[in-house]
């Protein structure tokens, strides 16, 4: 599990454990421990597939040879004097140390070392757990029962839902004490994985401090609402049971690690107020006895609903508008044609209905074809001067509020000379918006992404705005080959902004090999971002290539309050 490994590498790797050369900082070889560039590689994959990562993780105190000693504590709960290894479906008395990335908690089982994660567990907080997973003896999954002592800054969460639908995993923490948090996980990344000595005698602390979201509610302008066959709600968790209609069908999200089940959610915290008035609409008409429409079955692949997303933009008044995408199996608009009267009579703010389809049995709210049902084909958005086109499939950033905060961060970086002479490069660019926020202030940017709708919206998008010295390309950079860099001049400056899994090896050679003044890195992982900075400025020992930039800031950001996802911006200078 990708927080597990963190937290381990985190314990196990102190400052002490590093080497005093501050350039390249070789992890100390010591028992048990594999090594670091090990775990990077690990961490890659980990970090997108937690539940299936098969890295051995020593955890304090683990002995394959003690015997187990237990008793009964007060509560009537087992305790145990020595590290052990529990049974499924046990209760135990837990203590949760620190919060790792992702936002499981770290917690130990009380009066032993054993290492167990839960969901929702906070820092300093008591209480009992039934053990759910066990991980091949080396660490244990659990759910939280009942808290015996709370955190000190727990709060009692306002949604209804949030100890059950996965969205809002932080949301009986307060905020001050998330950010926080988020800001520590950062920089155990940076200094373990990324080797990089923020701490010690003499050395630099790139960290800058996190920056909070002002806005901590109805701050998503997308939300995807999926509909099922098979309505779930919590049970008793006590005794380890689900309540689950199975003949009930639902709209709302997937429980978690269920591809099946729907928990039924009227309103969400985090969503637009009036996306959630559609959504209350969409939940009123759809089930209604006269309605003839049906949920999708995700086992026979049958029924005609799959998913609802839900858009709010701004127009260029400053007035909110939204975006309404029925995700179907076949095009049938009569079906569709009542709830699209009930949205358009009652919510003005609607300005777009369309209904993609997707005829597939996977369950992607791409659709195949899209038609429109109502309004126009996209909305738009105002971001730093710029008005943009988004349509039902294009990727935008879901918190508009703090993009603004996040795109002045990465032109401060840029640190642009003003006389409009430098060459950008955006890599990963999406619809253009990094790159069009800072086009008219330099001689030319140059936009790399490989989904072809993001390409013609960022290209619709330049023309809108009309910014003539930008130019998008369509390819996939984990793909590219000896002739990349033919299409473009070299750059002063690369902003690069990868999903998840980071960038490609191939994609750092490039880099290496190209020697722009500076990188700015914007990562929405800080794990895989912290191995991307270190290949950067240590070098890639597979490819004998030496590390050619130095480290000058991480700026943490919250885009997403009440979730554990950190956005950071880093910054890089050429040697």
């Amino acid at each position: 599990m990708a927080c597990n490994v963190l937290h381990v590498l985190g314990r196990y790797c102190a400052p002490t454990a590093f080497h005093s050369n501050p350039k390249r900082l070789p992890l100390t070889t010591t028992t048990h421990i594999p090594s670091v560039h090990h775990f990077r590689r690990q961490l890659s994959v980990a970090t997108e597939a937690e539940e299936d990562s098969e890295v051995h993780i020593p955890i304090a105190g683990e002995d394959k040879h003690i015997p187990t000693t237990t008793g009964k504590n007060d509560l009537g709960v087992e305790s145990h004097k020595k590290s052990f290894y529990p049974r499924k479906n046990q209760v135990v008395e837990l203590v949760c140390e620190s919060l790792a990335y992702k936002g499981k908690g770290i917690c130990k089982i009380a009066e032993s070392g054993f290492v167990v994660m839960c969901d929702r567990a906070l820092p300093g907080e008591r209480f009992l757990g039934r053990i759910t997973r066990m991980k091949k003896g080396r660490f244990a999954e659990v759910k939280k029962l009942n808290t015996i002592s709370p955190h000190n800054d727990s709060v009692v969460a306002p949604c209804e839902h949030a100890a059950d639908c996965g969205g809002c995993k932080t949301q009986n923490l307060a905020y001050h004490a998330q950010v926080w948090a988020k800001e520590q996980q950062v920089r155990d990344l940076i200094i373990h994985i990324g080797r990089f000595p923020i701490l010690g005698p003499g050395s630099v602390d790139y960290m800058k401090p996190i920056l909070p979201c002002d806005v901590q509610f109805y701050y998503r302008n997308k939300m995807e609402f999926s509909f099922g066959t098979k309505s779930w709600r919590p049970g008793d968790v006590v005794q380890g049971q689900d309540s689950l209609y199975a003949n009930k069908s639902a709209l709302g999200l997937h429980v978690p690690g269920c591809f099946d089940k729907i928990l039924p959610i009227n309103n969400c915290l985090l969503q637009h107020k009036i996306a959630n008035q559609v959504l209350a609409i969409v939940q009123d008409c759809w089930q209604h006895p006269a309605s003839n429409v049906s949920a999708y079955d995700v086992h026979t692949h049958s029924g005609f609903l799959k998913h609802l997303t839900l858009r709010a933009g701004r127009d260029q008044k400053g007035l909110p508008t939204l975006m309404v995408n029925f995700v179907t199996s076949s095009y049938k608009p009569e079906l569709l044609q009542p709830i699209v009267w009930k949205i358009i009579d009652n919510i003005p703010e609607v300005v777009s209905i369309v209904n993609n389809i997707n005829t597939s049995v996977g369950n992607t709210s791409i659709g195949e074809e899209e038609y429109i049902l109502h309004g126009n084909s996209t909305i738009t958005e105002c971001l730093r001067g710029l008005v943009f086109e988004i349509s039902a499939n294009s990727f935008f950033q879901t918190n508009t509020y703090q993009a603004e905060k996040l795109y002045q961060l990465i032109e401060e970086a840029a640190n642009l000379r003003g006389d409009g002479s430098e060459i950008v490069l955006d890599l990963f660019c999406g619809t253009g918006t990094i790159g069009l926020t800072l086009a008219k202030k330099v001689k030319n940017v140059y936009g790399y992404e490989v989904v072809p709708q993001a390409v013609a919206d960022a290209r619709r998008n330049a023309e809108r705005n009309d910014i003539q010295n930008a130019k998008f390309i369509e390819g996939d950079l984990n793909k590219i080959g000896d002739d990349f860099g033919n299409e473009f001049p070299c750059p002063d400056i690369v902003i690069t902004d990868p999903n998840r899994p980071g960038m490609h090896t191939k994609l750092i050679r490039f880099l290496l090999k190209l020697r722009a003044s500076r990188i700015i890195y914007v990562s929405c992982n800080p794990a895989t971002c912290a191995r991307d900075l270190d290949y950067l400025c240590h070098g890639l020992p597979e490819s004998n290539m030496p590390g050619a930039y130095q480290l000058k800031g991480v700026q943490p950001v919250d885009m997403f309050p009440h979730t554990p996802h950190i956005e950071c911006v880093c910054l890089l200078e050429l040697c």
